[in-house]
């Protein structure tokens, strides 16, 4: 059944990047239309409870077969969809990518021929809207790195816990230079629940929505404006005709009608696994002169979470203190035994959410570690990743889920540099936990997939990548890519801001051309 509506804009998928673009398109006064596989997230007193951590809720699905093969290990990988995606149970992290990042140096290109088709210049104006619509607190200034910005912080951020104060003086002591993370949360009210600094808010929707994900900031909004939104939708491919995209075919997740949906734009916003998959599926590669690359150059951060043990509670108030970030070695490290050039970053982060250590030990087990949660505090290392062509995405055609995509084979391995760099940082870790009064540390690497980006790269050569200087899908006059799939480099930092402001940036061109 064909949707006898016909609208400006078909977004697919309303995580970050469909938000914005999405309140680009509505700014102007474009009939949008948002197709969300999944649902709204529940906000309730449940959300606090281990069971509300983000693996355990309906919105992390293993209906579609994915695998992921690293190395000669072979395992399953869910996909996430919900109302504002990862932003919805994201700790808020916001930040810019610094000027360097948009020239990235030959130690993490390496024969990649990654390149970014703009510079930092051109992105700032809409950094600093994402900013306000997010309502971002931050402390301008304090940041080594920062940079270049026309205003401020929209917001004021919390007083540091006891435990950050605690924090930081270690690592003023090392020399460091420690400052505020900027955090897309209420503190300042303006009509809505201001954060009252709980424990469950990385990987946790927010109970009293005073984080600022898309879900909660954006989309009401945009609604009220005459924004359509379909959830429980599953997009299933993409007609052509000739080189422009005419229908979105898609089906009813709960009750498995099939629909089609035409647009005069349509852009993805599915997510660095979901957006490849789609094109893909659809063979969308075979219009692009740089199809070739779509899937390819997978980039995740390689990133550890570091747990400082102490023998009494660090947090005895309970107090939130996901607040300070370390970039003393995001350029580089000359002084240490690093490889040389950019590393990373460190970042404040609270002890690990019960329910995914309950979902990886079992309740027996559980009960046994619970109470030593209590004495745990961490450091999250993030360290820029080079990007790979062998790092991919491909699809087999043997299954198909029951909505008819194919099973997506994700292959991935970090580079020597990639785990040397993590190592760097780590050690920083453990001396900055070491200083705080830490007894021992543990450190545990991260293998989701909440920090990728990459695969249908934006770059200057049509050849080698597949969108150009306006993310648009090159080969195909009407397509374009607003997720962090866009990005040819990871940076060091969260990338939710930059897709934030990538996706405005992106709608606002394609407006530009209607003028």
């Amino acid at each position: 059944m064909t949707d006898t509506r016909h609208y400006d804009a078909i977004i697919i998928g309303s995580g970050i990047g469909g938000a914005f673009a999405a309140l680009a398109l509505v700014r102007a006064g474009q009939r949008v239309l948002v197709l969300e596989r999944g649902d709204w997230v529940r906000r309730s007193p449940e959300n606090w409870l281990p069971e509300g951590v983000w693996e355990l809720t309906p919105a992390y699905s293993t209906e579609t077969p994915y695998e992921l093969r690293t190395g000669r290990q072979r395992s399953p990988v869910a996909g996430f969809h919900c109302v504002g995606g990862m932003s919805v149970f994201a700790g808020g992290v916001a930040f810019r990518f610094r000027e360097g990042d948009f020239e990235p140096p030959p130690e993490i290109v390496g024969d990649s021929g990654a390149e970014w088709p703009y510079g930092y210049s051109d992105l700032a104006p809409f950094y600093d809207d994402a900013e306000r619509v997010l309502g971002v607190a931050g402390c301008t200034g304090e940041d080594p790195t920062e940079p270049a910005r026309a205003q401020p912080y929209p917001q004021q951020p919390a007083p540091l816990a006891a435990l950050s104060r605690r924090i930081a003086a270690s690592a003023r002591d090392l020399g460091l230079s420690p400052f505020r993370l900027p955090l897309a949360i209420n503190y300042a009210n303006g009509g809505r629940r201001a954060c009252i600094g709980c424990l469950t808010c990385d990987a946790h929707a927010c109970a009293i929505e005073a984080k600022n994900d898309v879900s909660t900031v954006v989309y009401p909004d945009l609604i009220a404006r005459g924004l359509v939104l379909e959830t429980n939708t599953v997009v299933a491919g993409v007609e052509m005709d000739g080189t422009r995209a005419t229908k979105v075919h898609a089906v009813d997740a709960k009750t498995g009608a099939r629909r089609a949906y035409r647009g005069t734009r349509v852009f993805f916003a599915a997510g660095v696994l979901a957006t490849p998959h789609l094109l893909l599926s659809s063979g969308l590669e075979a219009y692009n002169p740089g199809g070739g690359v779509v899937g390819r150059y997978l980039l995740r951060h390689c990133n550890a979470m570091t747990f400082g043990f102490f023998d009494r509670p660090p947090n005895p108030a309970g107090e939130f203190h996901k607040q300070l970030g370390v970039h003393d070695f995001y350029f580089g490290d000359p002084a240490g035994d690093a490889p040389e050039g950019k590393l990373g970053c460190i970042q404040q982060v609270m002890a690990p959410p019960a329910g995914s250590l309950q979902k990886r030990l079992g309740k027996p087990l559980m009960r046994m570690v619970e109470p030593t949660l209590r004495r745990v505090t961490g450091l999250l290392s993030i360290a820029e990743d080079q990007p790979r062509a062998s790092n991919r995405l491909r699809i087999s055609r043997n299954i198909r889920d029951r909505h008819g995509l194919p099973r997506m084979i994700i292959e991935h391995d970090y580079s020597a540099r990639d785990l040397a760099a993590r190592r760097a940082l780590v050690e920083w870790c453990r001396r900055i936990l070491r200083g705080a009064g830490a007894r021992f540390s543990y450190t545990h690497p991260i293998d989701t997939f909440s920090h990728a980006v990459g695969t249908v790269r934006a770059g200057v050569d049509p050849s080698s990548s597949a969108l150009d200087a306006d993310c648009r899908f090159r080969g195909i006059d009407n397509v374009y890519v607003v997720d962090g799939s866009f990005m040819p480099t990871s940076a060091a930092v969260n990338p939710s801001l930059t897709i934030a402001a990538n996706a405005l940036r992106t709608a606002t061109r394609a407006l530009e051309e209607d003028r």
